[in-house]
């Protein structure tokens, strides 16, 4: 059995550089906030909409909370390049979120996307001075002398170093 610590789930140096990026290629950025995970995919009730406005969430999602786990339990750098579609159904000013209304800017989004990533590959250090290389290094809880060998060879790939 092992736990990583996910208390800061996203990596905050490839952030800083996914930041830079979007920054550098005209994104409209904003740095740091809540990411709000929701089951999908489905649109959120009024109720639900209202209720993430009230706890303060920056953007709502049905992704990355798993993304951002099985990273850091694989020792991967992982960062969110979060491309608002709509305003959900909180805002009053606004149509109520549909399928129709969020293609054409989903288009736009993944040509934004690409260009960002485009550019981040461009910028990213591959010096790793981050802690996301080591997640693993204090995580495992299991007394290493009973787990099997055979348990061991299939974990070689991700936990092999701290066994």
């Amino acid at each position: 059995m092992a736990h990583v610590g996910f208390a800061d789930p996203v990596c905050h140096t490839l952030s800083a550089t996914l930041y830079e990026a979007a920054r550098k290629v005209g994104a409209t950025t904003h740095k740091g906030g809540t990411y709000v995970c929701m089951e999908g995919p489905a649109f959120s009730t009024r109720s639900e909409s209202l209720m993430y406005r009230g706890l303060e969430a920056s953007i709502i999602g049905m992704t990355n909370l798993t993304e951002a786990k099985l990273a850091r339990e694989a020792e991967i750098c992982y960062g969110i390049i979060a491309l608002s579609t709509d305003y959900d159904c909180w805002h009053d000013s606004h149509e109520d979120v549909t399928v129709d209304a969020i293609i054409q800017i989903i288009h736009q989004n993944v040509a934004m996307a690409k260009n960002i990533i485009r550019q981040a590959v461009v910028d990213i250090s591959l010096d790793r001075t981050c802690g996301c290389g080591s997640a693993l290094q204090y995580a495992v809880i299991t007394d290493r002398s009973v787990i099997p060998v055979e348990t061991k060879e299939k974990l070689q790939l991700i936990v092999g170093k701290y066994l």
